[in-house]
């Protein structure tokens, strides 16, 4: 097998990596394409190509996530990583750690963490890739990452809410969320989400900001049933997907250009948080951007307009 052969079957994994390291789908794949040209330009050829590429990956992403944070205190309101509908990588032996990292909240839980922790969680955690593997990925001993290993996961596992919904409960419960959503019905959309629901969002200062500081069930819910009838009336479309492993929705203008992204965290048969990325940035892997100021001002005058 050639070098470039063994780098397109090891890619989903190595995306996968960068991904949770990150929490962004751009600089996951950069780091996967520089990834490629050390491999390419590699002298040697490692005795597995797998353990070579995985350990490059991670150090290349722990260098981005360090000048990245800097970036990231800086950003303009509420920071949430950037949307992933699909996962390349599959692993039926681990399907339960890689969807539990996957999701929005897991990623914020990451960020908490410092760049060694963070991939050392990932490599072990969620990839199962033993001690001797991690250490030589992050350049420490494997008592160093064995130690750093447990204080990530205490911080994890001390951020985790105590229950979660199958994923068949989810789905009916977005499935019932959306129908509800769509119809623009208050009731029922009260009666799906939690007391203390809330809706925020991530515009990063370059889109409307729809839902920040929106909280409790009654003006979530009112907050959604308003929005709904002008943004459907324009032409606008609500697609309901998984995103980030959880259920979600991609909505779309009236020329299928992309205008957010939403993701639920569902727990105890309620909806619990929407998280809604607007930052255009954020959204270009997902399809092309919908212009999300124009939309807002569109569905305003249909608001304001008796009907």
């Amino acid at each position: 097998m050639s070098r470039a052969e063994e780098f397109q079957e090891l890619r989903p994994l190595l995306f996968s990596i960068a991904y949770r390291i990150l929490g962004s789908v751009s600089e996951a794949e950069d780091a996967v394409q520089e990834t490629w040209l050390r491999y390419e330009g590699a002298a040697a050829r490692p005795a597995s190509a797998k353990a070579y590429l995985s350990a490059v990956v991670t150090r290349i992403s722990i260098d981005v996530l360090r000048s990245a944070r800097v970036r990231r205190e800086q950003y303009v309101g509420l920071w949430f990583p950037e949307p992933l509908l699909a996962d390349p990588y599959e692993d039926p032996q681990r399907s339960a750690e890689l969807a539990d990292s996957l999701s929005m909240a897991a990623l914020l839980l990451l960020e908490r963490l410092s760049p060694l922790e963070r991939a050392v969680f990932v490599l072990r955690e969620v990839f199962g890739f033993g001690f001797p593997e991690v250490a030589s990925a992050v350049g420490r001993s494997e008592a160093a990452c064995r130690q750093l290993a447990v204080r990530a996961r205490r911080h994890m596992d001390a951020g985790r809410p105590r229950y979660e919904a199958d994923r068949r409960e989810r789905e009916e419960l977005a499935g019932r969320f959306f129908d509800a959503f769509t119809e623009g019905d208050v009731d029922r959309l009260r009666e799906l989400l939690a007391a203390d629901a809330r809706l925020v969002s991530d515009s990063g200062g370059k889109a409307p900001r729809w839902g920040e500081g929106v909280a409790g069930a009654a003006k979530v819910a009112y907050a959604l049933a308003t929005l709904v009838r002008p943004f459907l009336e324009i032409g606008g479309a609500v697609e309901p997907c998984e995103v980030n492993g959880q259920p979600g929705a991609v909505f779309r203008d009236r020329d299928g250009r992309v205008v957010n992204t939403w993701s639920l965290d569902i727990l105890d048969g309620r909806i619990q948080m929407i998280r809604t990325v607007l930052n255009p940035d954020k959204l270009g892997h997902v399809g092309p951007v919908a212009d999300a100021w124009a939309v807002v001002r569109e569905t305003a005058r249909v608001h304001r307009t008796p009907g």
